[in-house]
């Protein structure tokens, strides 16, 4: 969602404010679900964060900026309601107990298609190793190019300093690098 696609803000549309909430979340609900997917990891959490979002974001309507671009404001809201709940996850894991792990990935089948895409496959891989980096990192770089925020609107949501970012970007890049490598020989066969 760019600029221009942006919905007027309240008191500009023509209907209601309830209109003008409804075609935001229409133009936006993909985008939020998707980085709250990625800064989670479970996509029930994430549709509860994204939600929840939507919600924060429906009763803060009269103080969204109108110079500020509504996919920069939803996607900032959604950002800091994940980043609670990954900060309330790391409290419960120290408080109650040893950290409760999701269930394997089912097996692979053996009769995959053969006309699997590499792109396909590469996607995986990235979002696999995203997946595995330790959280620091991986909130960075979902925050940074999935959900689009600057590297200020990081620095604000995470409370660090702007240079502190770049270089968790930086290692985190550089991680995946590392990670990937194995992977780059079978892109080019």
């Amino acid at each position: 969602m760019t600029e221009r696609d942006d919905p007027p803000a309240p008191g500009q549309a023509a209907g209601s404010d309830e209109t003008w909430f409804a075609e935001l979340y229409g133009q936006s609900s993909r985008r939020v679900l998707g980085l709250c997917v990625r800064m989670l990891g479970s996509r029930e959490e994430a549709e509860d964060a994204a939600g929840e979002a939507f919600l924060k974001a429906h009763r803060a309507r009269e103080s969204y900026d109108r110079g500020r671009p509504f996919a920069s404001w939803i996607l900032t809201i959604a950002s800091r309601v994940c980043l609670d709940r990954l900060r309330r996850r790391r409290l419960e894991r120290r408080l109650f107990a040893a950290p409760v792990e999701d269930p394997a990935d089912p097996p692979a089948r053996a009769d995959r298609q053969l006309n699997r895409l590499l792109a396909g496959e590469r996607r995986q891989s990235v979002r696999r190793a995203i997946a595995e980096l330790p959280e620091r990192y991986r909130q960075v770089l979902v925050m940074r190019y999935y959900g689009e925020l600057a590297y200020p609107e990081i620095a604000g949501l995470l409370d660090l300093e702007r240079n502190h970012v770049a270089v968790l970007i930086h290692r985190a890049k550089q991680r995946l690098r590392r990670a990937l490598a194995p992977d780059a020989g079978k892109a080019s066969v």
